[in-house]
């Protein structure tokens, strides 16, 4: 059962890659292809959800927290190149007249990338080691999320100064001297975070897999044994929460390449939840069924709002009841299924 959990598994990850690294390149446009590129920006939290909440039954919604501050770091970076060697012109406007001292780092790429990746690591870390220790989990680990990303989305609005405000940050068009606004540049940053979410991918199953995944999905379900067999289980769920926090972060960075600008509106309530129905419309236990679901959800936002502009919003309300209801273990659950049944009906 076990091999053939994995070679479903493998056979799916190759699937996916082949589809956003062959098909999906080929056959569209570039304006459909820098959209794709935005919705597997969402892919990374999705893989990060699933990590969490399906193998560690830790449920976050607060992973736009993460994505926000993974793309406004990088947004930060690509603004000061913009506005060299002049201040941002938000903050020009907000009558700021030095800058920050916390932007100073994000002079640089190097220094940049590392705040990305250690800095929402770090905070994550710390503050959910904080929580499990004191064995607070479940519905009351999802509601302290949720409030933190409704926080800083209040943070970030009122600071408009150093924040952009509602507004965000915009208008910045070069990556070390490179503009990024081109068609050439915009598919040669799709096939960078295409492969970086592929090796996402491979280093996911391979957590899962391991010894550590074992244990992960032993906290899950019986915490109480795992503990009393003398595991720290509240530094296993804090590192898997650390985990998908660089995961989202990285989305985030990705997520500014992309679109062209970072706003509070991807920190909020609204898009923390949505993050959350990726991966439950993928299937909470697969890593592949989690980015096709972000994917096919952006397709379908994109698709019924250009279609149904005045009434989208109840097609997509209705696609995420239809799913809960008939399809509890998501997409990937109803393939293996459909595939089982194939199995039981060829067998002679």
């Amino acid at each position: 059962m076990l091999d053939s959990r994995k070679r479903s598994d493998a056979l799916a990850l190759a699937a996916v890659a082949l589809l956003i690294l062959a098909v999906l390149p080929a056959t569209l446009d570039p304006f459909r292809l820098n959209l794709l590129g935005k919705y597997m920006a969402f892919a990374f939290v999705a893989v990060g959800i699933v990590l969490t909440w399906g193998y560690g039954g830790v449920l976050s919604l607060g992973q736009g927290i993460f994505f926000g501050l993974g793309g406004y770091m990088m947004a930060m970076f690509l603004k000061l190149e913009a506005s060299a060697p002049e201040l941002p012109d938000f903050m020009v406007w907000s009558s700021v007249e030095v800058l920050p001292t916390w932007w100073q780092p994000f002079h640089h790429l190097g220094w940049t990338m590392l705040g990305i990746l250690v800095l929402p690591a770090a905070g994550a870390y710390l503050l959910s080691y904080a929580i499990f220790r004191k064995r607070v989990s479940g519905v009351y680990f999802a509601i302290v999320t949720l409030s933190l990303a409704l926080t800083l989305t209040v943070v970030v609005i009122g600071q408009q100064g150093d924040t952009g405000g509602a507004n965000g940050i915009t208008d910045f068009h070069t990556l070390l001297g490179w503009d990024i606004t081109s068609d050439a540049a915009k598919r040669v940053i799709y096939f960078i975070e295409a492969g970086t979410l592929v090796f996402t991918m491979l280093v996911s199953l391979w957590i899962v897999r391991s010894r550590f995944g074992k244990i992960l999905i032993a906290i899950r379900d019986r915490e109480d044994r795992v503990r009393f067999s003398g595991y720290d289980t509240a530094h296993m769920k804090a590192f898997v929460f650390a985990v998908a926090a660089v995961l989202s972060a990285i989305g985030g960075a990705f997520y500014s390449l992309q679109v062209g600008l970072i706003a509070p509106g991807v920190i909020g309530v609204v898009a923390s939840v949505e993050m959350v129905i990726y991966a439950a419309v993928g299937g909470r236990l697969s890593i592949p069924g989690a980015v096709i679901g972000a994917l096919l959800i952006g397709f379908l936002r994109s698709y019924l709002s250009e279609t149904f502009p005045g009434t989208w919003l109840y097609f997509l309300g209705a696609l995420f009841i239809v799913v809960v209801w008939a399809m509890p273990s998501g997409l990937a659950g109803l393939a293996e299924q459909l595939l089982g049944r194939r199995k039981v009906e060829s067998t002679p």
